[in-house]
Protein backbone atom coordinates (compact mmCIF):
# COMPACT_ATOMS: atom_id res chain seq x y z
CA UNK A 1 0.00 0.00 0.00
CA UNK A 2 1.34 3.52 -1.00
CA UNK A 3 0.20 6.48 1.20
CA UNK A 4 1.30 10.37 1.16
CA UNK A 5 0.14 13.01 2.91
CA UNK A 6 0.83 16.74 2.70
CA UNK A 7 -0.36 19.70 4.37
CA UNK A 8 1.38 22.91 4.10
CA UNK A 9 0.02 26.36 5.25
CA UNK A 10 -0.46 29.19 3.03
CA UNK A 11 1.43 31.79 5.16
CA UNK A 12 4.48 30.03 6.94
CA UNK A 13 3.57 32.72 9.92
CA UNK A 14 0.38 31.89 10.26
CA UNK A 15 -0.71 28.50 12.06
CA UNK A 16 -2.52 25.85 9.37
CA UNK A 17 -5.90 25.59 9.18
CA UNK A 18 -6.03 22.38 7.44
CA UNK A 19 -6.16 19.04 9.30
CA UNK A 20 -5.42 15.82 8.13
CA UNK A 21 -4.79 12.30 9.43
CA UNK A 22 -4.45 8.71 8.03
CA UNK A 23 -5.24 5.67 9.94
CA UNK A 24 -3.66 2.45 9.03
CA UNK A 25 -4.99 -0.19 10.15
CA UNK A 26 -8.69 0.92 11.35
CA UNK A 27 -9.71 -1.14 14.32
CA UNK A 28 -7.81 -4.10 12.57
CA UNK A 29 -8.62 -3.91 9.23
CA UNK A 30 -8.84 -1.05 6.43
CA UNK A 31 -8.43 2.62 7.00
CA UNK A 32 -9.57 5.94 7.76
CA UNK A 33 -8.56 9.16 6.03
CA UNK A 34 -9.53 12.63 7.75
CA UNK A 35 -9.02 15.97 6.20
CA UNK A 36 -10.47 19.18 7.01
CA UNK A 37 -10.13 22.51 5.98
CA UNK A 38 -10.64 25.38 8.57
CA UNK A 39 -12.75 28.39 7.10
CA UNK A 40 -10.68 31.06 7.65
CA UNK A 41 -12.98 34.39 9.42
CA UNK A 42 -13.12 38.05 8.07
CA UNK A 43 -11.50 40.10 10.84
CA UNK A 44 -13.28 40.83 14.13
CA UNK A 45 -15.83 39.33 16.70
CA UNK A 46 -16.62 35.62 15.70
CA UNK A 47 -18.45 35.06 19.01
CA UNK A 48 -15.50 32.83 20.12
CA UNK A 49 -12.13 32.30 22.37
CA UNK A 50 -10.92 29.32 20.26
CA UNK A 51 -9.07 29.74 17.00
CA UNK A 52 -9.88 28.22 13.50
CA UNK A 53 -6.86 25.84 13.98
CA UNK A 54 -7.69 24.86 17.40
CA UNK A 55 -11.26 23.72 16.57
CA UNK A 56 -9.46 22.12 13.02
CA UNK A 57 -7.65 20.05 15.55
CA UNK A 58 -10.48 18.99 18.16
CA UNK A 59 -12.73 18.36 15.61
CA UNK A 60 -10.45 16.57 13.26
CA UNK A 61 -9.05 14.19 16.17
CA UNK A 62 -12.54 13.51 17.35
CA UNK A 63 -13.32 12.10 14.03
CA UNK A 64 -10.16 10.13 13.63
CA UNK A 65 -10.74 8.71 16.91
CA UNK A 66 -14.26 7.94 16.31
CA UNK A 67 -13.96 6.66 12.85
CA UNK A 68 -10.86 3.93 13.76
CA UNK A 69 -13.10 2.81 16.92
CA UNK A 70 -16.80 3.00 16.23
CA UNK A 71 -16.98 0.85 12.45
CA UNK A 72 -20.34 0.35 14.23
CA UNK A 73 -21.66 3.78 13.44
CA UNK A 74 -21.81 5.39 9.53
CA UNK A 75 -20.02 8.44 8.75
CA UNK A 76 -22.61 10.58 9.31
CA UNK A 77 -23.43 9.53 12.75
CA UNK A 78 -19.61 9.56 13.13
CA UNK A 79 -19.63 13.43 12.36
CA UNK A 80 -22.69 14.25 14.09
CA UNK A 81 -20.77 12.94 16.80
CA UNK A 82 -17.62 14.49 16.74
CA UNK A 83 -19.40 17.70 15.97
CA UNK A 84 -21.06 17.56 19.43
CA UNK A 85 -18.12 16.61 20.85
CA UNK A 86 -16.00 19.13 20.08
CA UNK A 87 -18.75 21.64 20.62
CA UNK A 88 -19.52 20.50 24.28
CA UNK A 89 -15.66 21.42 25.10
CA UNK A 90 -16.44 25.43 24.50
CA UNK A 91 -20.34 25.65 24.82
CA UNK A 92 -19.86 27.53 28.10
CA UNK A 93 -17.17 29.94 27.27
CA UNK A 94 -18.19 31.06 23.55
CA UNK A 95 -21.20 32.02 21.29
CA UNK A 96 -21.74 28.64 19.55
CA UNK A 97 -24.97 30.51 17.72
CA UNK A 98 -22.64 33.25 15.68
CA UNK A 99 -22.51 32.37 12.09
CA UNK A 100 -18.25 32.63 11.89
CA UNK A 101 -18.16 30.58 15.20
CA UNK A 102 -15.27 28.16 14.26
CA UNK A 103 -16.25 25.83 11.53
CA UNK A 104 -14.37 23.61 8.69
CA UNK A 105 -15.39 21.39 5.55
CA UNK A 106 -14.83 17.73 5.94
CA UNK A 107 -13.84 14.54 3.52
CA UNK A 108 -14.19 11.26 5.45
CA UNK A 109 -12.82 8.36 3.85
CA UNK A 110 -13.31 4.66 5.20
CA UNK A 111 -12.81 1.28 3.85
CA UNK A 112 -12.94 -2.19 5.13
CA UNK A 113 -11.86 -5.59 3.32
CA UNK A 114 -15.35 -5.07 1.81
CA UNK A 115 -16.32 -1.50 0.96
CA UNK A 116 -15.44 2.24 0.63
CA UNK A 117 -17.66 4.50 2.77
CA UNK A 118 -17.07 8.26 2.02
CA UNK A 119 -18.31 11.74 3.13
CA UNK A 120 -18.09 15.49 1.71
CA UNK A 121 -19.21 18.52 3.49
CA UNK A 122 -18.29 21.84 1.68
CA UNK A 123 -16.04 22.67 -0.94
CA UNK A 124 -12.80 19.87 -0.47
CA UNK A 125 -12.81 17.03 -2.43
CA UNK A 126 -12.27 13.47 -2.66
CA UNK A 127 -11.24 11.54 -5.97
CA UNK A 128 -11.57 7.91 -6.66
CA UNK A 129 -9.76 5.92 -9.24
CA UNK A 130 -11.19 2.55 -10.61
CA UNK A 131 -9.21 -0.07 -11.51
CA UNK A 132 -9.25 1.08 -15.17
CA UNK A 133 -8.11 4.81 -14.68
CA UNK A 134 -11.05 6.36 -14.31
CA UNK A 135 -11.42 8.92 -11.86
CA UNK A 136 -14.80 10.20 -10.18
CA UNK A 137 -14.49 13.49 -8.11
CA UNK A 138 -16.95 13.53 -5.28
CA UNK A 139 -18.19 16.71 -4.29
CA UNK A 140 -20.43 18.66 -2.69
CA UNK A 141 -20.69 21.57 -5.07
CA UNK A 142 -23.40 23.62 -3.04
CA UNK A 143 -21.13 26.58 -3.04
CA UNK A 144 -19.85 26.74 -6.49
CA UNK A 145 -23.45 26.70 -7.21
CA UNK A 146 -24.49 29.99 -5.70
CA UNK A 147 -24.64 32.93 -7.61
CA UNK A 148 -21.63 35.18 -6.97
CA UNK A 149 -24.04 38.03 -5.32
CA UNK A 150 -25.12 35.75 -2.51
CA UNK A 151 -21.33 35.68 -1.49
CA UNK A 152 -20.33 39.50 -2.58
CA UNK A 153 -19.31 40.00 0.70
CA UNK A 154 -18.54 37.83 4.07
CA UNK A 155 -21.91 39.76 5.53
CA UNK A 156 -24.09 39.15 3.24
CA UNK A 157 -23.19 35.02 2.64
CA UNK A 158 -23.27 35.06 6.43
CA UNK A 159 -26.96 35.94 6.84
CA UNK A 160 -27.78 34.76 3.46
CA UNK A 161 -26.49 31.26 2.44
CA UNK A 162 -23.78 30.09 5.05
CA UNK A 163 -25.01 27.04 6.75
CA UNK A 164 -28.82 27.84 5.54
CA UNK A 165 -31.08 26.06 3.59
CA UNK A 166 -30.69 26.80 -0.23
CA UNK A 167 -27.23 27.77 0.87
CA UNK A 168 -23.79 25.52 1.92
CA UNK A 169 -23.30 24.14 4.85
CA UNK A 170 -19.95 23.52 7.11
CA UNK A 171 -19.38 21.27 10.43
CA UNK A 172 -19.57 23.44 13.34
CA UNK A 173 -21.38 23.45 16.22
CA UNK A 174 -24.83 22.12 15.01
CA UNK A 175 -24.36 17.91 14.55
CA UNK A 176 -27.73 17.62 12.05
CA UNK A 177 -25.19 19.63 9.34
CA UNK A 178 -23.99 15.89 9.52
CA UNK A 179 -26.95 14.58 7.34
CA UNK A 180 -26.34 17.44 4.64
CA UNK A 181 -23.30 15.76 3.91
CA UNK A 182 -22.39 13.73 0.43
CA UNK A 183 -22.24 10.15 1.42
CA UNK A 184 -22.12 6.84 -0.46
CA UNK A 185 -20.33 3.65 -0.20
CA UNK A 186 -18.51 1.74 -2.76
CA UNK A 187 -17.67 -1.97 -3.74
CA UNK A 188 -13.53 -2.25 -2.34
CA UNK A 189 -13.14 -4.11 -5.49
CA UNK A 190 -13.99 -0.74 -7.46
CA UNK A 191 -11.92 1.29 -5.94
CA UNK A 192 -8.05 1.18 -7.02
CA UNK A 193 -6.58 4.53 -5.27
CA UNK A 194 -8.13 7.79 -3.55
CA UNK A 195 -7.06 11.35 -2.75
CA UNK A 196 -8.36 13.67 -0.19
CA UNK A 197 -7.50 17.38 -0.55
CA UNK A 198 -8.58 20.69 0.60
CA UNK A 199 -9.24 24.04 -1.97
CA UNK A 200 -5.43 24.69 -1.55
CA UNK A 201 -4.41 21.86 -3.59
CA UNK A 202 -8.19 21.68 -5.68
CA UNK A 203 -6.80 24.98 -7.02
CA UNK A 204 -4.70 23.30 -9.64
CA UNK A 205 -7.93 22.31 -11.40
CA UNK A 206 -10.82 24.33 -9.87
CA UNK A 207 -8.70 28.59 -10.23
CA UNK A 208 -5.84 27.72 -12.62
CA UNK A 209 -7.70 25.25 -14.66
CA UNK A 210 -4.13 23.57 -15.66
CA UNK A 211 -6.28 20.20 -16.46
CA UNK A 212 -9.32 17.85 -15.25
CA UNK A 213 -9.42 15.99 -12.45
CA UNK A 214 -8.23 12.66 -13.84
CA UNK A 215 -5.86 14.98 -14.83
CA UNK A 216 -4.81 16.18 -11.41
CA UNK A 217 -5.22 12.82 -9.88
CA UNK A 218 -2.87 11.72 -12.70
CA UNK A 219 0.21 14.32 -11.52
CA UNK A 220 -0.60 13.22 -7.82
CA UNK A 221 -0.51 9.87 -8.74
CA UNK A 222 2.86 10.26 -10.81
CA UNK A 223 4.70 12.77 -9.41
CA UNK A 224 3.53 12.76 -5.55
CA UNK A 225 1.48 15.31 -3.69
CA UNK A 226 3.85 17.42 -2.82
CA UNK A 227 4.77 18.20 -6.44
CA UNK A 228 1.05 19.22 -6.81
CA UNK A 229 1.36 21.43 -3.79
CA UNK A 230 4.25 23.45 -5.41
CA UNK A 231 2.78 23.48 -9.01
CA UNK A 232 0.13 25.45 -7.43
CA UNK A 233 2.38 27.43 -4.95
CA UNK A 234 4.13 28.59 -8.17
CA UNK A 235 1.15 29.67 -10.87
CA UNK A 236 -0.21 31.57 -7.29
CA UNK A 237 3.08 33.53 -7.23
CA UNK A 238 2.73 34.25 -10.97
CA UNK A 239 -0.91 35.34 -10.69
CA UNK A 240 0.13 37.49 -7.86
CA UNK A 241 2.97 39.16 -10.02
CA UNK A 242 0.97 39.41 -13.03
CA UNK A 243 -1.55 41.46 -11.07
CA UNK A 244 1.13 44.19 -9.80
CA UNK A 245 -0.53 44.43 -6.68
CA UNK A 246 -3.27 42.92 -4.01
CA UNK A 247 -6.37 40.82 -4.68
CA UNK A 248 -9.48 40.12 -3.41
CA UNK A 249 -8.48 37.04 -1.00
CA UNK A 250 -5.54 34.93 -0.15
CA UNK A 251 -2.46 34.71 -2.62
CA UNK A 252 -1.69 31.59 -0.84
CA UNK A 253 -3.96 29.15 1.15
CA UNK A 254 -3.24 26.33 3.33
CA UNK A 255 -3.00 23.26 1.05
CA UNK A 256 -3.40 19.69 2.12
CA UNK A 257 -3.37 16.74 -0.27
CA UNK A 258 -3.84 12.82 0.84
CA UNK A 259 -3.30 10.04 -1.19
CA UNK A 260 -3.88 6.60 -0.91
CA UNK A 261 -3.52 2.94 -3.08
CA UNK A 262 -5.25 0.23 -1.72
Amino acid sequence: MRTELISRPGDPARPNEDFAALALPASGQGGVVVVLDGVTGPPGDDGCLHSVHWFSARLGGALTELSVSRRDLTLPEILSSAILRTAETHASTCDLSHPRTPQATVVLARWSEAAVEYLVLSDSALLIEAPDGTVTPLLDDRLARLPRSSLATDAVADTTVRNKEGGFFTAAADPSVASRAVTGELPLSSVRALAALTDGATRWTEKFHQGDWAELFTRVRKEGAPALVEHVRALETAEAEARKGPGRGKTHDDATVVYVEL
